[in-house]
């Protein structure tokens, strides 16, 4: 058998194969060649520079644990103050993401992502500016409100420019490629912060803002949108009506946010004070939490992915993620002796689980009220990211430092609150499970064979043994 290159065929003439192009194959070639350029300029154009944005915001997020001893030492700040300085950044952010969303349906990602990164380059200037906490509560308020809108307004661009089924496998290369700010807030932020402050390295962040702010108004392309037609009217009173959201957001909230909380502040000083590692040893294993915290999105949805294929529901993955977050936890808090970076790695991971709790979204709620949804949800997240983490705070406020260092029982109370709240809301989830176990046991139970021996005559009829059960709408069978 002979195989010919494609794009020509073959002609006989006198018992000679001659070779000639085919037309319709060479044109269908050139079409494929403008759609894959059309393809890349689209992701040099559109996905990029929003990407970019949302690198920003992770970095934001999570450089307050790199530099919050040179912050304290610099402004005398206490350890409720840094909580509270940190953590304002997730209830603005939290606060915003409604207004945000419905700015996006009306005005399109172009104009109100660049736009609102104007607000947190001039937020990270005046940070770089302040020496005392009110204005210090300012400027991260200002780049909290900056970057509220980096994530929703990248995976907003992707379904106005790329193709529905490319969608899914865009977003998490969105995610992924943002939370390398949290890679960039160790090692290489360390290195920099080794010949210039911390004020020196926000007015570079500063720079660096309002030139990607730049760069998305002027390069991204503007999409003319089409009102919806839905006949089902899609408004957040759907949203938070039904019960099915609120077994999932308390899970999902008190996970994601608390592993927010940790990995963006609080991770640094229990590996100081607890673990007793030095600066380098604390700026690597900060770092590999990163790598983690990136590698997370990626993974999770292949394994969502995949798994699902073989029909376990999103449920399923998101209690077992839950379980595994809750149990590293514990471990930190009773000194298990396992390896501190494995026992935090799994907490890194958790911090990308809204892959899998959006998915869950997903399942609940027609196409016409996933974006609400996911927004409300997302509300809940850096809410409860903020209370974890002023919370933390407040309570390791409550004990005097010696040499220094706080003492191991000040962090195993404060974390071990956050997890009695995950364990309550982990109960809360799987408590449809464990209706559908009862009823099934009972029913396993009500037809078991007896013997001869313990046969009565019943003074009943059948009809008055038939036991009917109570359905519960929210149980998965």
């Amino acid at each position: 058998m002979v195989t010919f290159a494609p794009g020509y065929k073959t002609r006989s003439a006198n018992r000679v194969s001659e070779w000639a192009p085919d037309p319709l194959a060479a044109r269908n070639g050139r079409i494929s060649r403008e759609r894959k350029a059309e393809s890349w300029q689209l992701m040099a154009c559109v996905f990029l520079p929003f990407a970019a944005g949302y690198y920003l915001s992770y970095l934001f997020r999570t450089i307050n644990a790199l530099i919050s001893g040179r912050l304290s030492s610099d402004t005398g700040l206490g350890t409720a103050d840094l909580g509270l300085l940190t953590s304002v950044y997730f209830l603005v952010f939290a606060a915003a993401q409604i207004p945000v969303g419905i700015l996006l349906d009306r005005f399109g990602p172009r104009r109100v992502q660049s736009a609102l990164l104007l607000i947190a380059a001039a937020g990270a200037g005046l940070f770089s500016i302040s020496t005392g906490l009110l204005s210090l509560l300012i400027a991260r308020a200002m780049i909290g409100l900056g970057v509220a809108a980096a994530l929703t307004a990248g995976l907003k661009s992707i379904v106005l420019w790329f193709p529905r089924e490319r969608v899914a496998l865009l977003n998490g290369y969105m995610i992924m490629l943002g939370s390398l700010g949290a890679v960039t807030a160790t090692a290489p932020a360390e290195h920099l912060l080794a010949w210039m402050g911390w004020q020196q390295l926000f007015e570079i962040l500063a720079a660096t803002t309002c030139a990607t702010a730049v760069l998305i108004y002027v390069v991204v392309p503007e999409r003319v949108m089409t009102p919806s037609t839905a006949s089902i009217p899609a408004t957040l009173s759907s949203v938070f009506r039904d019960r099915r959201f609120w077994r999932i957001a308390p899970l999902s909230a008190t996970c994601v946010g608390s592993a927010w909380s940790l990995q963006g502040l609080w991770a640094s000083p229990w590996l100081i004070d607890v673990e007793g590692l030095d600066r380098a040893s604390l700026v690597g294993q900060l770092f590999i939490m990163s790598i983690v915290l990136s590698v997370g999105a990626w993974l999770f949805g292949a394994t969502l992915h995949c798994i699902r294929r073989r029909g376990f529901g999103a449920e399923t993955i998101w209690a077992v993620v839950a379980v595994l977050f809750i149990a590293a936890e514990l471990a930190l808090i009773l000194r298990v002796p396992l390896p501190s970076i494995l026992l935090w790695s799994v907490i890194a991971i958790a911090g990308t689980a809204t892959v899998v709790s959006f998915a869950v979204i997903a399942d609940y709620f027609p196409p016409e009220l996933a974006g609400r949804a996911n927004g409300a949800l997302n509300v809940l997240h850096f809410g409860s990211a903020f209370l974890a983490q002023y919370g933390t705070g407040l309570i390791l406020e409550q004990w005097s430092t010696e040499d220094g260092h706080r003492p191991i029982l000040a962090y195993q109370v404060a974390f071990g609150l956050n997890v009695s709240l995950q364990v309550a809301a982990l109960v809360w989830f799987a408590l449809p499970w464990f209706r559908s176990f009862t009823w099934l046991m009972g029913s396993i139970l009500l037809f078991v064979p007896v013997s001869v021996s313990d046969v009565v005559e019943p003074d009943t009829s059948y009809e008055q043994t038939v036991v009917l059960m109570p359905v519960d709408d929210d149980a998965e069978w």
